[in-house]
């Protein structure tokens, strides 16, 4: 049954469609941490920080096989369709 997952890795595997953070920009988030904590700031005085950055990736594949049509404008407004 198709479903929507919050990160990409379940639609490259298979999920119909997913929202959520950039991965890539998590990671980049987490080398400012450690970047700051080992030039001495102390981990309590950090801010915490939230993702801005999210994506929404449509799997068309996924979509065809129980005979879903994923319409135009909403695989315009998607980071990446997967064909």
């Amino acid at each position: 049954m198709p479903a929507s997952y919050a990160g990409r890795g379940f639609v490259e595997a298979g999920g119909l469609m997913s929202y959520g953070a950039d991965n890539v920009d998590m990671w980049r988030q987490v080398g400012v941490y450690v970047g700051q904590i080992l030039k001495g700031a102390n981990p309590a005085d950090l801010l915490v920080v939230q993702s801005t950055k999210f994506e929404f990736v449509i799997s068309l594949q996924t979509a065809k096989a129980p005979g879903i049509e994923v319409p135009n404008s909403l695989q315009l407004f998607a980071d990446e369709v997967i064909e």
